[in-house]
């Protein structure tokens, strides 16, 4: 049976007095993706923001409510956020590796969390990089600029970044919106592959993708999530009529 890794309860958020999530309550299933659809503006990446805390370092966000993560509430005043990000991971809309070779891209998060071993660094670089499928690609040139690289070439290593500190969930911003639909689908491919070991919470604005790669849809709009469940069930038998319009396009 499949568990739940992630409860959200509750949750509501503002930017200063503007409030931006309404009382948001879901799920995040374990070794499933979960794409969060819905128009511009309407709370997607601020939800997927929380997740991880990076809302934190936002000048005059607070937030309400809950998220449980293996028991134990994300905004309790005990966690280590350092932590939390090492087990939740961000990947994010842009591709930003960091101007350095793809090497030591890979390596940066673990030799901040303690490894110094060459002979580990060189085991982790292989492991993430096959699993963001990109070996085959980079494997003669690891000392190479980052920056060399195509597009897909650094989102995926961006993704090999966020696997290298080992996570238990992968958090993605709209990954594939700054790229052409070949890298699209390698992105997409990936993420299913990732499932495996992984849990992964995908934002995004296409809502072919969602239904490709999804096991759970949330449809938010205006900072409410209108439905979640099942990601066949939303796209083909919703309970809301909003999710309706929005889905067959008679949204507006």
């Amino acid at each position: 049976m499949t568990d739940n890794i992630i409860d959200i309860n509750g949750l509501n958020l503002w930017y200063g007095d503007n409030q931006a999530l309404v009382d948001v309550s879901m799920p995040v299933m374990k070794n499933k993706i979960t794409a969060l659809i819905g128009p511009s503006g309407c709370g997607k990446s601020t939800l997927l923001r929380c997740i991880n805390r990076m809302n934190d370092i936002i000048e005059g966000c607070r937030v309400e409510g809950e998220i449980m993560f293996h028991d134990r509430n994300i905004y309790s005043p005990e966690t280590d956020v350092m932590g939390l990000r090492k087990k939740i991971g961000m990947i994010f809309q842009k591709p930003n590796p960091f101007p350095m070779s793809i090497y030591e891209n890979v390596t940066y998060g673990p030799k901040v969390h303690g490894v110094n071993s060459r002979e580990a660094l060189d085991s982790i670089v292989e492991e993430c990089i096959r699993s963001s499928a990109l070996w085959d690609e980079v494997q003669d040139r690891l000392g190479a600029s980052a920056m060399s690289l195509s597009g897909g070439q650094q989102q995926r290593l961006c993704i090999a970044r966020a696997l290298s500190v080992s996570p238990e969930v992968i958090l993605m911003d709209e990954p594939t919106s700054a790229l052409d639909p070949i890298a699209t689908s390698k992105i997409e491919d990936l993420a299913q592959e990732l499932k495996r070991d992984y849990t992964v919470v995908i934002v995004t604005h296409n809502m072919q993708q969602a239904s490709r790669i999804s096991d759970y849809t949330g449809f938010m709009y205006m900072g409410k999530l209108i439905e979640c469940g099942k990601t066949e069930e939303i796209f083909e038998n919703p309970q809301e009529e909003l999710t309706e319009r929005y889905i067959t396009g008679r949204f507006g």
